[in-house]
């Protein structure tokens, strides 16, 4: 394209402190290095991960910053040693990322890349410690790698999945984060098997997504929880046969739920980041063969706090 190998100029939102509105500016996105994507970004939508770094409550605060992680578009142009994708292609941005060749990725019980894992801190890009983003020549810092509230984005080759250029990009850009999250925790770690009960905690796009993992594996029963009783309703078309709100009861959640499956569930799956949630899902499941599998992620303040029987 004509823009390769030069600095675009396009409109990014940017967060210049914690907790305050984001401002629409024109940004400077440099050209991809070695083992870099340029993506020009179709759509993006808001994961509430955003929101909770933009609060920065108990955090490393990392700004100026560009947030955004769950996007879809195209290719633009493609940095030096790039093979696998060219400029066209359609893309998602894939926050934990894949070298394939580290212990890691080579493991089928694993995608904690060791280059490309799960970094908040990092607001540059790993060649060379720099960001691509700036605004008359300010270092503006980069978000899970991926930076999707911009028109133009840079990114690492090993964080982004070529798609079917058929796919919608409105759509599928979910599929960049929170469908495959929950989806994934589903299917490839608390793997139900057919007939098992399983429990969703928390009712948003990853739990829902969660829910349609544990309805495609079988469950029998799928129970529900959340504070919000009016997500019952939508959580049905995904499987829901039970819903349970903690606040329509006087005693612990998990105790409730260990009582109505007669033991426990099978598989519980924690989608709020809550550590309260947490330690319900993990005390929900049966003894001797139940699995919990916490997905959200915690301020850095909770605690997992549990009885060592609860582990036998």
């Amino acid at each position: 394209m004509a823009t390769a190998g030069k600095v675009i100029k396009c409109k990014a939102a940017v967060a210049w402190e914690a907790g305050k509105p984001l401002s629409m500016e024109e940004v400077e996105v440099a050209p991809p290095q070695a083992m870099e994507v340029r993506v020009k970004i179709l759509y993006t939508a808001l994961c509430h991960t955003d929101v909770y770094f933009w609060e920065a409550k108990g955090q490393t605060p990392v700004f100026p910053r560009i947030l955004g992680h769950e996007a879809g578009g195209i290719v633009e142009s493609v940095g030096e040693g790039v093979t696998e994708l060219v400029p066209g292609d359609h893309v998602l941005p894939v926050f934990t990322g894949e070298c394939k060749e580290c212990a890691h990725c080579m493991s089928e019980e694993s995608n904690l890349c060791d280059l490309l894992r799960i970094n908040v801190d990092r607001g540059v890009m790993i060649s060379d410690g720099q960001p691509r983003f700036t605004i008359d020549g300010k270092p503006i810092f980069h978000f899970l790698g991926t930076s999707t509230f911009s028109e133009y984005t840079v990114i690492h080759v090993g964080c982004v999945a070529k798609i079917d250029p058929e796919a919608p990009l409105d759509k599928v850009c979910l599929l960049s984060c929170g469908i495959s999250t929950g989806l994934g925790a589903t299917l490839n770690v608390a793997k139900p098997k057919k007939g098992m009960v399983v429990a969703i905690f928390g009712l948003g796009a990853v739990g829902l997504a969660a829910m349609e993992g544990a309805r495609m594996s079988g469950a029998s029963r799928i129970i529900g929880v959340d504070l919000n009783p009016a997500k019952h309703e939508q959580a049905k078309k995904f499987g829901c046969t039970d819903f349970v709100n903690p606040k329509d009861h006087t005693k612990p959640v998990q105790e409730v739920i260990v009582e109505m499956t007669d033991g426990g569930v099978d598989r519980a799956v924690e989608c709020t980041g809550n550590a309260d949630a947490m330690i319900s899902a993990f005390e929900c499941v049966h003894d001797g063969w139940g699995v919990a599998v916490l997905v959200g992620v915690a301020h850095k303040e909770p605690v997992f706090k549990t009885h060592p029987m609860n582990f036998l």
